[in-house]
């Protein structure tokens, strides 16, 4: 289904990405996953994107998997980073051809294994770039073209700490043909508000999905700390935490707080709600369950 249609017919989104698995046994175990969560009726689910060569035809096979093999609407990955004007016309083409209607188009970063790349052989360097190319693309299932997502920072773009500059930058994606908006990741509700409202400012309308990902192990948190995008923790976060014995009690600490950003949001009339689920379900689950419903239709009506 056409992402347009989507946000058309549902009030309130929610959606899943999941990542392509390096490995035969993981890729069952992923299905597995989805087949779990394919019973909360999600709006849409996304697949992530990595450069290289094999990792982009796994994020190709996983996409038409799930497009034949389920009834969930898959929305792929693309990045700007390592391709020329030919790989993404055949990227795009063999996509249609799948049946795939709908893009995330990304600026993306070289792979670990690409590191010293030269961007001057791609052919487009940043975000707003891809969607106006993508937009230009009237080949895909739906004689509307394409739909298309961008990403959204709540906390910031890590490349432009100038916050009025970034928000030009930004509209520039949306002006390019941009159909919805995804944001990273966040743990604290009034940074994606303010995002909220300062697109309202910039006067951009399209829907705006909101990321969620559960912490799980103190580990992770260090890790998403360490990301390039940044990952900002709320000081009660971090008490909460802290106060933890092992890796089990940091994940209930996680989802009662994704839980709790999740009822926030939806009181405060969220476009949509996406899932970063690391490619398991139990978390997802259980903030479902913490919500008192059995799908995301059932979510939709939380008041």
């Amino acid at each position: 289904m056409h992402i347009r249609d989507i946000f058309t017919q549902h009030e309130t989104t929610f959606s899943f990405e999941f990542f392509p698995p390096k490995t035969d046994e993981a890729w069952e175990e992923l299905f597995v996953t989805i087949s779990r969560l394919q019973s909360l009726q999600p709006s849409f689910v996304s697949v992530t994107y990595g450069a290289g060569g094999s990792t982009r035809e796994r994020t190709h096979d996983l996409i038409v998997r799930i497009h034949r093999e389920t009834n969930l609407t898959a929305v792929s990955h693309l990045t700007c980073v390592c391709h020329s004007l030919a790989e993404m016309e055949a990227i795009l083409d063999r996509y249609a051809a799948s049946g795939i209607e709908n893009i995330l188009a990304l600026g993306g970063d070289p792979p670990r294994s690409m590191v010293g790349h030269d961007r001057s052989k791609d052919a487009f360097h940043f975000a707003d770039e891809l969607v106006r190319f993508v937009r230009s693309r009237t080949n895909a299932p739906d004689k509307r073209g394409f739909g298309i997502g961008v990403a959204g920072f709540p906390e910031g773009h890590p490349n432009t700490p100038n916050r009025l500059l970034e928000m030009e930058h930004f509209k520039r994606k949306i002006d390019a043909g941009a159909d919805y908006i995804c944001t990273q990741l966040f743990f604290d509700n009034r940074d994606f508000y303010d995002f909220r409202e300062r697109c309202e400012l910039a006067g951009i309308k399209v829907p705006i999905v909101a990321g969620i990902m559960p912490i799980s192990t103190k580990s992770g948190m260090v890790r998403m700390a360490e990301l390039a995008l940044g990952a900002r923790y709320p000081a009660a976060l971090q008490r909460a935490v802290a106060r933890c014995t092992n890796d089990e009690s940091v994940a209930r600490v996680g989802i009662h707080w994704a839980t709790e950003q999740c009822r926030d949001l939806l009181h405060n009339n969220v476009r949509g709600i996406h899932f970063y689920t690391l490619n398991r379900s139990d978390a997802t689950r259980q903030i479902y369950d913490n919500l008192g419903v059995s799908d995301s239709a059932g979510l939709r009506k939380v008041s």
